[in-house]
Order: structure tokens, then C-alpha cells, then sequence
């Protein structure tokens, strides 16, 4: 009765970081200086995501980087990563949830954490004007 006690506890906390962190994480996508971008982000957790910056996203969870690629006319392109780290809970999954939670939250992707906000430089082009924009005067 006592093991079966110590097992329903141990279930019931397994998933730790699941439960009080989740599996999904808002990240900021900003280009400085250049509003509008059009950034695709992808990795083996997300898949592809698209956003027009600056805006917010919200990512699966995942062990996978997730790299970004930032295009806007008359730019160069920009590109960055958003690194997946290990969640600090989850040294204590392991000795509160033991091999359970920490498989729960391995498989779910809870235990990894993205940076909260990335910023990807883009670069004018020299000379670019972008259709339908009014000619540079001249004297």
C-alpha cells in the first residue's frame, strides 16, 4: 500500500515543467530600423512560422533551434537563431518526478526554453528604392 502511495505521488508530479511551464513559449521577432520584414522561422519543433515584424510568436517548445530568415525589399537579408536551452525545473523533475516526469517533459518539450526575443539586422541596399516610391529631388 505504501509503494502504491509513493508511486501515485510520484505520477501526480511527473511533468513538472509541463504543468507549471508549458509547452508552448511567446517570442519576440524584431528587425531595428526596419519594420514590415517578412521572417520565416523553422525547426524540427515548429516547423515554419511566418511573421511581419515587429511582432510576437507563439512556439512550440522543442530541443531543436530555431532559425530565422528576415527578407524585405530594398534589404539585404538578415538571418539569426533562437537557441532551445534546457529549463533550469528540470534538475528537480528528476529527483521530485524521477524517470516519468522527466520523460513527460522531454516528449512534450517542456524541459527547453527559447531566448524571449530575437533581433535580426537587415542591411539597406545602396541605390534601392522600392516601387511607388517618390524619385530622390535633385539641385
Amino acid at each position: 500500500m505504501r509503494l502504491l502511495g509513493i508511486l501515485a505521488i510520484a505520477i501526480s508530479v511527473a511533468g513538472c515543467a509541463t504543468i507549471t511551464r508549458g509547452t508552448t513559449q511567446v517570442v519576440a521577432v524584431n528587425t531595428p530600423g526596419v519594420p514590415g520584414a517578412t521572417c520565416t522561422l523553422t525547426s524540427g519543433s515548429i516547423g515554419a512560422q511566418t511573421v511581419v515584424t515587429p511582432s510576437t510568436v507563439s512556439l512550440q517548445k522543442g530541443r531543436d533551434n530555431v532559425a530565422v530568415h528576415c527578407t524585405k525589399e530594398c534589404y539585404q537579408d538578415g538571418a539569426g537563431v533562437i537557441a532551445s536551452s534546457t529549463e533550469g525545473m528540470t534538475a528537480g523533475n528528476i529527483v521530485v518526478g524521477g524517470v516519468i516526469g522527466l520523460g513527460v517533459d522531454a516528449a512534450s518539450g517542456a524541459m527547453n526554453s527559447y531566448a524571449p526575443e530575437i533581433q535580426v539586422v537587415m542591411t539597406p541596399i545602396p541605390g534601392c528604392r522600392p516601387p511607388g516610391s517618390p524619385p530622390v529631388a535633385r539641385r
